[in-house]
């Protein structure tokens, strides 16, 4: 028999070697992972959007909107000598299909970072995985409070304003601009609903006499339509993807019902919502009707420039790109948004440097104040991942600017004050999107 001690011994010795060999091969494996998708030559980056099903008429122009700011990039050398491939998986606004594309993307294209990723309920789906496989998950395409949760997932970032700080301002504005008047609320049966409901209800409380909530999967909207106008609403609130406010906008005028409609930044893009009510249409005693007809006065609330604001210089800009990039294709409100998706990931590389890995790009994302394109303050930081801060309150004309109703307003997702502030936007000549500068 051995002596107690040697066996012990021995024992010790190989346990020292197996966790300095799991060491090494861990070591290995966090560095391999940190630079996943980062070549001398390219960063792969990747995306689920719906292409098709209910949600593809709002939201295809996403993709296409941020493809054409990586190709202008990659036009001009790229970033730190790498060029851009963005990968975009179709999941069809399905929770299921999400996680197919999310692990396609993951385990096939070897993404370096997810970005703006789009949907509530489908985003949900991968958000435990990508954090899981440190996969940044930066400026999620949906105002949920759930990508706002650092200290759960530490990898995840917002980017649109969240649906609480956006319907606070609506319904401060819609307590002090329609007064005695009585408000419905029409939203989707997700996070939208709750999370919007807790910031409406901080000023509006006796004034809502409706709450109707639809399915994204059930384009009917009938029923919730007639509940609205046989509650009396004078002002309808619509939480709605574009795909359901052109659908209940035309339901109403077809019951005789004209509440003032206000809709929110995800649901207000009017161009798309006006191709919808003319294809809606077609058949029924509207189609004589001008599609712009019916959106004419619409109330939006918005965080980024409008298409319809000619103007501003960062819409011409992203005009000038889309017209290069994207013939043939509309220049929307949603165009715009992927564009700065895409704007802001350039300006966040570009800082970043040369010497890229997965945690150098999410410590200069907290580390450093991010101003461009955007109406409002840009929130990124260690223990704040909620993206854009705040709302402006505009009037949709047919074939006019907006009206501007209410300046850029900032609030919290708590119980703050809406309040006004002051922000040095640059303009696109101020901001570095490409070469070996330091940008930002």
């Amino acid at each position: 028999m051995r002596p107690l001690r040697i066996l012990a011994s021995t024992l010790a010795v190989a346990v020292l070697l197996a966790s300095c060999s799991n060491g090494e091969g861990s070591d290995d494996a966090a560095t391999e992972a940190d630079t996943m998708g980062v070549s001398d030559e390219a960063i792969v980056i990747g995306t689920h959007q719906p292409l098709t099903g209910a949600a593809s008429p709002g939201f295809r122009h996403v993709s296409t909107g941020a493809r054409a700011v990586f190709d202008y990039i990659n036009d001009n050398g790229g970033i730190h000598g790498r060029r851009i491939e963005y990968q975009v998986q179709d999941d069809s606004f399905d929770p299921a299909q999400t996680l197919k594309s999310t692990r396609s993307l993951i385990e096939d294209h070897e993404i370096f970072a997810m970005l703006g990723g789009l949907g509530t309920p489908t985003h949900q789906a991968v958000i435990d995985e990508l954090n899981e496989k440190h996969v940044p998950d930066l400026f999620v395409s949906s105002g949920a409070l759930a990508w706002d949760q650092p200290e759960v997932y530490p990898y995840s970032y917002g980017f649109q304003v969240d649906y609480t700080r956006e319907a606070k301002i609506q319904g401060k504005f819609i307590s002090e601009e329609f007064p005695g008047d009585k408000v419905g609320l029409l939203y989707q049966n997700d996070d939208v609903g709750p999370s919007s409901h807790a910031g409406i209800e901080q000023y509006l409380t006796e004034e809502i006499v409706a709450w109707e909530s639809y399915d994204p999967g059930v384009p009917e909207l009938a029923g919730q339509v007639k509940e609205l106008k046989d509650s009396g609403a004078d002002v309808a609130v619509c939480y709605c993807i574009p795909a359901f406010l052109g659908l209940a906008i035309l339901e109403a005028t077809a019951i005789g019902y004209t509440p003032q409609w206000v809709a929110p930044s995800f649901g207000g893009d009017v161009k798309v919502i006006t191709g919808l009510i003319g294809e809606y249409a077609k058949g029924t005693p509207a189609e004589d009707v001008p599609p712009e007809a019916f959106t004419d006065g619409l109330i939006i609330t918005a965080f980024l420039p409008m298409v319809t604001q000619s103007d501003d210089p960062w819409t011409r800009f992203f005009l000038e790109l889309h017209e290069k990039y994207n013939s043939g294709t509309p220049f929307t409100d949603t165009t715009v948004y992927g564009m700065v998706q895409a704007t802001l990931f350039a300006q966040v590389l570009m800082k970043a440097g040369p010497d890229l890995t997965r945690q150098k790009l999410l410590d200069t994302l907290n580390s450093h104040e991010w101003r461009g394109p955007g109406l409002v303050p840009f929130a990124a930081t260690e223990k704040d991942h909620s993206g854009y801060t705040g709302v402006m309150v505009v009037r949709h004309r047919a074939g006019e600017k907006p009206e501007i109703l209410q300046e850029p307003m900032v609030t919290d997702s708590a119980g703050g004050e809406v309040l006004p502030f002051e922000m040095d936007r640059p303009s696109p000549d101020e901001v570095a999107l490409f070469g070996n500068g330091s940008g930002g």
